[in-house]
This record gives C-alpha cells, structure tokens and sequence, in this order.
C-alpha cells in the first residue's frame, strides 16, 4: 500500500472491537491497531477541537514513519470565521499539530455549502496566507465552484497556482441507492453528504479523494475499477494520491477500503498486500470471517 495513501475517516470507532480491531482492544489502542493495517487516516476531530499537546506527541509515537494523518482545519475557521479574521485560530492550529513532523498529509479545508462565488475574494486572501511548509487540500460544496463557468476556472487557478487539490467527493453511490424507511442512518447520510459532480482532476501533486459507498458492499465494484485506473494514471505521473473510504455507517468503511485495495491490486503491479487485520491475528478467528473479501 506504500504507492498511495489508503485510510478512513478516523480511528477512533468502539463498534470496530471485534469487527476490524481486537476483541478486547481498548480505546488507547485503537490508533496503533489501526495504522498496523492504513497508513493515512482524516482527523475529523480537530474540525471540533484541537487535541492536547500531549495527545499530539502520543500520536505522533505510536505510527510508523510511513503513516500520515490529514486533520480538518477547524470549524471556526471555515464555518464561523469564514476564513475571515482567522490568523489566530490557523496559527493556533499548527502550531499544536506540528510536532507530528513528516506524519502531516494535506491538511484538508472543508468548506460549508453556503460558501459560494461571492465569498471567493476570503478564499484568495486565505488560500494565499498559507505557509508553504504545509500540504492543503480544498473541499468545496456550493454549486457555484462545479457549474463549469468564471467561478470553477477562478477555483482552479488558485489552487493549481498554490499547487493543492481540491478534494474529489464522491457520493455517487450513496445517493443513487434507495434507503428503505427504517434505513435511518442512509437517509441521514443521504441528507449530509452533498450531490456534487465529480471532477476527476489533480491540480497538487496529492490528489485526494473521499468515497462514501455505495451500502451494498459488492455495488461499487465498477466504481472502485474506475478509481483504480485513475489511482494507476496519477501514480504514472509521479503523484502521491490519497484515498479516504466513508460509509453511511463508517462502521464498514475498512470493509469498504478492504475490498477497494483488492480491486486496486488487481489493476496496478507491485501493491502490497493489505496487512492483515487486529480482530483477524487472533488464534480463534475464523476462516469465514478471513475470506469476507
């Protein structure tokens, strides 16, 4: 898995004990489990709150060298702020996240869906009071950036500029499936999550990708050779692509990036073997739970 970067959306999910970690893994395990088998991970939870410096050193020292974390800039700054007045706040954050070192990928600017062309002018001034010695990638929601027209091309500009990508959304499967009534974590991702074309461009040299899937596992099979080759095209180029697998319920999303890395394999010479998982190096576990994928 050494030539791209394969993750889910966090570490932390005590309904993954059992499942893809160790039945009696604790929670102050679980990062050191988990990036036994990924080697990138999002870190949604500073988009909440900054972790402590301690807790930053103790991340830091319990992943290999290889692993890399994509943490969310935080809500104030992209929500409440608007990226307006936010120097504080942006310094705040890196300054607390720095001594992760060459572990920090992108870190990953989510902006809201309200945030449109008539906000672009924040964008620029932010985008471009950025240090340089840090790695960005950009997600936008607002139909304004995806209608083809002044407002996608002004967007494209400044990152190929600044050299970040723009995060790749894709949803596709999620949304074209059809929850059922009492399917109330579907419908509420189908709620959350937008409907937004998909441009499959890099403009950095990270690209970076967020699947939600499709809720029927073998359903994004076609979807998944697709990426494949794409993953195969940007590796050829010479970049470093980063792959965040999503569930309606994240509960499956190692199921999810286990059964995309096995098509990836099939496509791309020399991946690496996916390591096997925690909850699977225990001496009673099944052969039918190993041979799920």
């Amino acid at each position: 898995m050494d030539a791209f970067f394969l993750g889910c959306p966090l570490w932390s999910h005590k309904d993954w004990v059992g499942e893809f970690y160790a039945r009696d893994a604790k929670p102050a395990e679980y990062l050191q489990q988990y990036a036994s088998v990924f080697n990138t991970v999002e870190g949604n939870t500073t988009f909440y709150a900054l972790p402590r410096a301690e807790t930053v050193l103790k991340w830091r020292d319990e992943t290999p060298d290889s692993f890399r974390f994509c943490f969310k800039f935080p809500q104030k700054i992209s929500h409440t702020l608007r990226l307006q007045n936010a120097k504080l706040e942006t310094d705040a954050f890196f300054e607390r996240l720095a001594p992760l070192g060459e572990k920090l990928g992108p870190f990953f600017l989510q902006m809201p869906p309200t945030f449109g062309g008539e906000e672009f002018f924040a964008l620029v001034a932010y985008i471009n009071s950025l240090p340089e010695s840090f790695k960005y990638a950009l997600e936008v929601r607002h139909q304004d950036y995806y209608g083809g027209g002044h407002w996608e091309k002004a967007l494209n500009d400044l990152l190929a500029e600044r050299a970040i990508d723009q995060v790749i959304f894709d949803t596709r499967g999620l949304h074209y499936y059809k929850a059922k009534a009492d399917e109330y974590h579907i419908h509420d991702a189908q709620r959350r999550k937008p409907k937004v074309i998909v441009r499959v461009k890099a403009l950095g040299k990270h690209p970076f990708v967020r699947f939600i899937g499709h809720p029927l596992i073998e359903k994004n099979e076609k979807a998944f050779i697709q990426w494949a080759k794409t993953l195969a095209g940007w590796l050829a180029d010479g970049k470093k692509p980063y792959f965040f697998m999503h569930a309606a319920d994240d509960f499956y999303a190692p199921r999810l990036a286990r059964y995309f890395h096995r098509v990836v394999s099939e496509v791309l010479q020399n991946v690496e073997p996916m390591p096997v998982w925690p909850s699977e190096r225990e001496p009673e576990h099944s052969t039918t739970q190993l041979s799920l994928f």
